[in-house]
């Protein structure tokens, strides 16, 4: 993919994707607060969207707070968010991150990523993720879809998620980065799949490279 197509193969993009639904954590985030998009982050890795939402109510209704969650018992966040992956790590650090969040911060979500980075269990996706959904700052969320999706393009030749971040922080026109992490992983869910993506239903097939991708 040549550095000309990236705006063509966006407007195709935003024409496509209402056609499915939206990333869980993006439809939690339409409230905007920071620390429920926070939690429901840490609740989606390596989760499928439909169990991540189901958990996130389950939880919120209990509590949706730093001071509401760091009271509740980890066994009680344990049996909300259960079926979620790795429930039992998540339940502690959800724990963990509501006490610090509400005893060193009084409260309020860090609205940077070095002090987000900080929190247990919370990576440079989630990070990016709060800053942008939670503060509407700048950012570049970056996940398997986006990481994947972005080199089979041939637009990148990175070989790990931060380095696609870095890459496309030099590369991808700042109107695009909170559109990206959203958009891609909708149609990486629809079309551009890890395994045998649907490439002949594409509409970005004339603008991507195909890079590892064995076509019958």
């Amino acid at each position: 993919m040549d550095l000309e197509s990236i705006d063509t193969v966006f407007d195709i993009l935003e024409q496509e994707i209402p056609a499915w639904s939206l990333p869980s954590v993006s439809s939690i985030a339409l409230d905007r607060d920071p620390f429920t998009i926070l939690i429901a982050t840490v609740l989606s890795l390596r989760t499928k969207d439909a169990t991540t939402l189901g958990a996130a109510k389950r939880l919120f209704s209990l509590a949706s707070d730093p001071s509401g969650i760091a009271e509740l018992p980890i066994i009680t966040i344990e049996k909300a968010i259960y079926p979620v992956g790795f429930y039992h790590t998540k339940a502690g650090n959800i724990s963990r991150i509501s006490r610090i969040i509400q005893e060193k911060y009084k409260g309020k979500v860090a609205s940077d990523i070095e002090t987000l980075l900080e929190l247990p269990g919370v990576g440079r996706k989630t990070a990016n993720l709060v800053i942008t959904l939670g503060f509407n700052k700048e950012g570049i969320c970056v996940d398997t879809h986006v990481h994947r999706i972005t080199n089979r393009w041939g637009y990148l030749s990175t070989k790990n998620p931060y380095d696609t971040e870095m890459e496309l922080r030099e590369k991808l026109p700042k109107k695009y980065w909170t559109k990206i992490n959203d958009f891609l992983v909708v149609y990486g869910q629809n079309i551009c799949r890890p395994v045998r993506p649907l490439c002949p239903q594409c509409r970005l097939y004339a603008y991507c490279d195909r890079v590892g991708v064995k076509e019958k």
